[in-house]
């Protein structure tokens, strides 16, 4: 752990909002998290030298880290990075995976090859990260060519309200989608960090 026991987890941004939950639910007073920019997800060359520096610069304050981000887009850099540091990462190729679980998410996807995956964050985020950050408010006619080959959007819930189901469908509108919902609630991102949470520094250096 951290030189006065603290635990750091170094996360994706999108994932704020359900670790502050997990953390405040389970009483991890000793997790502390540092967040990235969601926006990286837009720049996935960017995700890994990012983490990178992160670590770099927590180091000295914690023996104890944890990296809350999928593989992401990284198509391996981002393991490469953390094999160097010594550090472990959620288990998967994205968060759609992770929340849903690869089974119930390799069931949808092959059900329904063109699926849009919406989880919480995004629902609350589409206008900026998704339709102002491809530049579909300034290029309304590029709407087609990003989402031309989608057939359904799947809203996968993670603490789902009925504004957020509103939101989802209002969005699976706007876009020509069919709507399909999932309630997945924290999946794989609760099961890392309880793991994280729960295993001394000790035991985790036994393991590399």
């Amino acid at each position: 752990m951290a030189r006065d026991g603290r635990q750091l987890v170094i996360a994706c941004g999108a994932l704020a909002h359900e670790i502050a939950a997990l953390r405040g639910a389970h009483r991890w007073l000793a997790l502390d998290v540092h967040c990235l920019p969601p926006e990286l997800h837009n720049r996935p060359e960017r995700i890994a030298p990012a983490v990178r520096d992160a670590i770099a610069a927590h180091r000295s304050q914690y023996e104890d880290i944890f990296v809350a981000y999928a593989d992401c887009g990284t198509t391996g850099a981002l393991d490469a990075v953390l094999r160097e540091a010594g550090v472990e990462r959620i288990e998967g190729v994205h968060c759609y995976q992770f929340f849903a679980g690869p089974e119930a998410f390799a069931e949808l996807a092959e059900s329904e090859p063109g699926s849009f995956f919406l989880t919480d964050f995004l629902v609350r985020h589409f206008e900026r990260l998704v339709f102002r950050g491809l530049g579909l408010d300034r290029h309304p006619e590029l709407q087609s060519q990003y989402f031309g080959n989608y057939r359904r959007l799947v809203y996968l819930g993670q603490r789902p309200d009925a504004d957020s189901v509103a939101a989802a469908q209002a969005i699976a509108q706007r876009l020509g989608l069919e709507y399909h919902f999932r309630h997945t609630g924290y999946g794989g991102l609760e099961r890392s960090l309880r793991r994280f949470a729960a295993v001394p520094v000790a035991a985790q250096e036994a393991q590399h």
